[in-house]
């Protein structure tokens, strides 16, 4: 960071409010991390204003808003809760005002304070309270490092944070960002992720292990995986549309057949990246998904073995020894005890839970269509050339073949499951047996 530069100076809220109001302060620059502060920090931050005490320095990137110039615009490097907590108070933000308890005067009780509620003088307090700036100016990705070295105390970034500041402009990382905010309310009701965890980008993190599991398909080691795929070209745009129907597409599948996840260990993280993992392996195997009866022996069976290890967890506690009819349990535990998100641990799980749902689905026929000649077959075997469905006589130029037991629900493409029908009740029919 030997070309970076600062000023310091001071600014006062009242200058801040002008900044924010002329659209030349920008709280979101594409390195910062989301709102993580609390309600409960930011009365204490508004507490410690009214009352005179200092608080940390903002850090400003300043630059014009377009490289021929124009007005100047402060991206905020550091302070973002605060200034955010700020504009909160003052009502700036819509939808986030808030109040505080507090005394302000040794005669006053401790009452409740909003910004409306202030007397004139420590409304003037509050606009004329000066907080100490530093201007930093330098490349962008020295201003990055500089983001992560500040934020590295207090509470520090996550690994995720960290990805985010440095590779806010990676393609892949911009795709795991929609999908995570799709299918955070997912995350949150099956219990995966708390709203504390996806406020420190956790639901992107998983996401983005997952979209790189898919883009690979196998395991990723999580540690040395994420950097490398978020730092990797913007040229796989065709790929992430791919990867993202997928995961889009397993998440739906998911939701199918395990409405009582979150009663089970695999609303934990590790084990939820197998489960999601193997389902996206049984979907790109073609094996049946849809089928009620043994999507509901899949949820028996999720219960049943997510009870088991953790039965087995119990006992290994206490000391108490494992039966020979434990030893998947007992395989499965030892994976999420030690270097859980290596990919050795990761394939163990995977491989584990195959053994118990691997031959639970049935799958398609990987002959789609009926061969010319099996065509031929059907249609001099059949006696009566009519539609199965409306009865109308057919001929060679206009019959079809259909699957008696539906190609998409696991019926093979033979003779045997096979029936004459006039093209319109064979686009009706569809999928229904």
């Amino acid at each position: 960071m030997g070309n970076l530069t600062y000023n310091l100076s001071e600014k006062t809220i009242q200058d801040f409010v002008h900044l924010y109001k002329n659209n030349q302060l920008n709280l979101n620059p594409g390195f910062q991390r989301q709102s993580i502060w609390r309600l409960s920090d930011r009365r204490k931050l508004i507490d410690s204003i009214l009352q005179g005490f200092p608080i940390p320095s903002i850090f400003l990137f300043q630059r014009s808003e377009r490289e021929d110039g124009g007005k100047l615009i402060y991206d905020v490097v550091d302070g973002k809760q605060r200034l955010e907590s700020i504009f909160m108070f003052l009502g700036l933000i819509r939808g986030k005002k808030f109040s505080l308890r507090t005394k302000l005067d040794e005669e006053e009780k401790i009452r409740e304070y909003n910004w409306r509620s202030l007397t004139p003088r420590y409304e003037a307090k509050v606009m004329g309270y000066k907080l100490q700036i530093v201007e930093v100016s330098g490349d962008l990705a020295e201003i990055e490092l500089l983001f992560i070295r500040i934020n590295s105390t207090g509470k520090p970034l996550t690994g995720q944070e960290k990805r985010h500041a440095r590779y806010y402009n990676s393609q892949f990382l911009k795709q795991a960002s929609k999908l995570a905010e799709r299918h955070k309310v997912y995350f949150m009701g099956t219990g995966i992720l708390s709203q504390y965890q996806i406020d420190r980008m956790k639901h992107i993190e998983l996401t983005s292990e997952l979209l790189a599991s898919i883009g690979r398909e196998e395991p990723i080691n999580k540690k040395a995986a994420l950097n490398r795929v978020m730092s990797g070209g913007n040229d796989r745009e065709n790929l992430l549309s791919k990867w993202s129907n997928d995961f889009d597409r397993v998440i739906r599948i998911l939701k199918r057949i395990f409405p009582r996840l979150k009663e089970t260990r695999f609303r934990n993280i590790p084990d939820f990246y197998s489960l999601f993992f193997l389902f996206w392996k049984l979907d790109k195997s073609d094996c049946v998904l849809t089928d009620v009866k043994r999507n509901r022996q899949a949820q028996d069976l999720l219960i049943w073995f997510s009870c088991g290890v953790n039965y087995t967890s119990e006992n290994t506690k206490k000391g108490i020894g494992t039966s020979s009819d434990q030893r998947l349990f007992l395989e499965y535990l030892h994976t999420v005890r030690s270097d859980t998100d290596s990919f050795v641990s990761r394939k163990r799980r995977i491989d584990i839970l195959y053994e118990i749902f691997g031959d639970l689905f049935e799958k398609k026929d990987k002959q789609r269509r009926f061969t010319r000649e099996q065509r031929e077959l059907i249609w001099h075997s059949t006696e009566v050339k009519r539609c199965a469905k409306c009865k109308k006589i057919l001929s060679w130029d206009n019959f079809t073949i259909d699957h008696i037991k539906p190609w998409s629900k696991a019926g093979p493409t033979t003779i045997d499951n096979a029936q004459l029908m006039c093209s319109s009740c064979n686009k009706i029919k569809n999928n229904q047996a």
